[in-house]
């Protein structure tokens, strides 16, 4: 009921976008200059009251050391935004090279993204999935409106990390480095 509800308000938001133009830079060129910083691939999962949801970011960074602070970026039409920005807290996972596919499923439309994942359950009961280059579990800190995202702070309570490269995002393809560890 809950995922009706928020594909009814994904739906509607969109549309209303849609005719919205304010003046300034053009949006195709506004992406198309966006598309040439490269970058890594996240998902970010969260606890769901129907089970656990998750999807592809590429806008993450870090915020903080001291407190140790992250952001992510999720669209406001999303049908996960209101259930990770209002979960207490979220997860973080930096894909490995070889994750392609985990990239791919949180990106589309399934509402069964976990099923056939390995995962586990951490902290504030955040999905956490097996195999990604780094895992950050975090605390929802703050979340700030801005146009048609929501930027969801996050103080990082677990950091996990191994040592493989990267999968990443560049020109609206995925990439990847000859070597990351040289």
């Amino acid at each position: 009921m809950a995922v009706a509800a928020a594909r009814f308000r994904h739906a509607r938001y969109s549309a209303a976008v849609a005719h919205t133009h304010l003046p300034g830079v053009d949006p195709d060129d506004f992406k198309a200059a966006l598309g040439r910083w490269a970058s890594g691939i996240t998902v970010v999962t969260a606890a769901g009251p129907e089970g656990p949801v998750g999807l592809t970011v590429s806008a993450f960074s870090s915020v903080s050391l001291h407190p140790p602070l992250v952001l992510v970026c999720i669209g406001q039409a999303s049908w996960t935004h209101d259930v990770v920005t209002q979960a207490s807290g979220f997860g973080v996972h930096i894909l490995a090279a070889d994750q392609t596919e985990v990239s791919n499923t949180f990106a589309g439309s399934r509402e069964d993204r976990f099923k056939d994942l390995p995962w586990e359950g951490g902290h504030h009961g955040v999905p956490m999935l097996e195999g990604a280059l780094a895992r950050l579990v975090c605390e929802r800190h703050e979340v700030v409106e801005a146009g048609d995202h929501s930027i969801l702070i996050g103080r990082v309570l677990q950091a996990d990390v191994t040592d493989v490269n990267p999968l990443c995002w560049w020109s609206g393809g995925y990439r990847h480095l000859a070597d990351a560890r040289g």
